[in-house]
Parts: C-alpha cells; sequence; structure tokens
C-alpha cells in the first residue's frame, strides 16, 4: 500500500431525499461515489482495508445537513477541479458537491477540530401559546445549569452532564399559521460532550414532538489551536 500523497476536504449537503438514511448508510454511499468515480482513494492497513475517509460529525437520522464535511485521503493527487467533475456525475439525488479544497496532511483529525455546529429546527407546538415559547427561551438562557443524562452506549450507565455551557446561542425565530415554531440554535462540541438540538427541545418542553432538523454550518477550531482528542 502506497503512503497517502493528498488530503482533501469535502463540503456538500444532505437533503430531504436522503433525510432518513443513517450515518453509517451515508458513509456507504460515499464509499459507492468514491469508487463509481475512480478516485485514487488511500486505504488503511490491516485484515480489512478501509477507504480512508473521516466525517467531521455524525448527522442525526432524520436530519438535513446544508454544509456538512469528510477528509478524504488519496493515494494520487488530483486537482479538486478534477475531484468535483468526476464526483458530480456519481451522486444520487439528495446530495450536492459543495466544495472541495486540499488541506495539509498534517492537520489534525477532522472530528477533533469541531467545536460548534448551527441548527435550525423546526417542531409542531400548536397548543403553546408564543409568548410562553418566548419565556421558555428566556428561561433557558438564563439557567446557571440544565443538568441532563446521557447514554452512550445501551450497556452504559447514564452520564450526568451540565447542557447549560453547550448552549452558545438560542433564540425563537417565528411561529407559522400551522403551529410549526423555528429556533435558531448554536451548540458547543466539547471533548466528551456535544450539545444536541433533541436535549434543548427537552429543555424546553418540546420533546416527542414532530420536528425537523437542519444543522446549518460546522465551525472548526484552526489546526494551530487542535489536538486530536
Amino acid at each position: 500500500m502506497t503512503q497517502p500523497q493528498q488530503r482533501l476536504r469535502i463540503t456538500f449537503a444532505k437533503g430531504e431525499f436522503l433525510r432518513w438514511i443513517s450515518h453509517l448508510d451515508l458513509v456507504r454511499l460515499w464509499e459507492r461515489v468514491l469508487r463509481r468515480a475512480g478516485i485514487p482513494v488511500a486505504y488503511t492497513r490491516g485484515y480489512n482495508p478501509q477507504m480512508r475517509i473521516q466525517f467531521a460529525a455524525a448527522l442525526p437520522t432524520g436530519s438535513f445537513g446544508r454544509a456538512e464535511l469528510f477528509d478524504v485521503w488519496l493515494e494520487k493527487p488530483m486537482s479538486p477541479e478534477t475531484f468535483a467533475a468526476l464526483i458530480r456525475p456519481q451522486l444520487p439525488s439528495g446530495v450536492e458537491l459543495l466544495d472541495v479544497r486540499e488541506v495539509d496532511l498534517r492537520e489534525p483529525s477532522l472530528q477533533s477540530q469541531v467545536r460548534a455546529a448551527e441548527w435550525r429546527v423546526a417542531v409542531e407546538a400548536t397548543e403553546v401559546p408564543e409568548a410562553e415559547l418566548r419565556r421558555r427561551v428566556d428561561e433557558v438562557l438564563a439557567a446557571k445549569e440544565l443538568i441532563r443524562t446521557r447514554r452512550r452506549r445501551q450497556r452504559e450507565a447514564a452520564r450526568a452532564y451540565d447542557l447549560r455551557p453547550l448552549i452558545e446561542s438560542l433564540r425563537f425565530e417565528r411561529k407559522d399559521e400551522e403551529g410549526w415554531v423555528a429556533l435558531h440554535m448554536r451548540l458547543r462540541a466539547e471533548p466528551g460532550a456535544t450539545g444536541r438540538p433533541d436535549e434543548v427541545l427537552h429543555a424546553l418542553g418540546l420533546s416527542g414532538r414532530p420536528s425537523k432538523m437542519e444543522r446549518l454550518a460546522l465551525y472548526l477550531a484552526s489546526p494551530a489551536e487542535t489536538s486530536d482528542r
């Protein structure tokens, strides 16, 4: 196996047609696209070599993504323009290639660079008055702490964490005639704790309702500020 010669960072959108595919299925989709496009992707070592691709952060099933990120390592260099020209004809409905750029092979992992995510969440709240929704948003922002529990794996014990420092911003945007509420939030990503929009809905008393979640952007630290975590 040859050493990777290039690392490209891909920005893409995941639309409504693919809303309900899992993160693992999204990874597999991109692996098929890369193979069909004839991209010279580098592989890992070992008995079961895998394509060297790494996503910034998993997008929850049922969510849209306006600017998702992943890195791919290549055995042979090619220009971002050539990569894009080969990839676009192979993309299925629901995926749009937005940008391709080269990054240094020595950069820390993409996952370790994620510092925050921006979300727009629509949730059905017909019976909740707008004034009450605004009061709940203010209450969450004024809270000193919001203790929640999370279980990473089914067999693990639930672990308590404070949601409040993970909420960088939260605002009520609007409520339409059908009772759907639009909320905008920016949530931090910390080692061992990442802010999740469903947890914010729970803090607002809006969990368990029909909702649509769209990740608008991922914010990265500069490589100089990052160490792999």
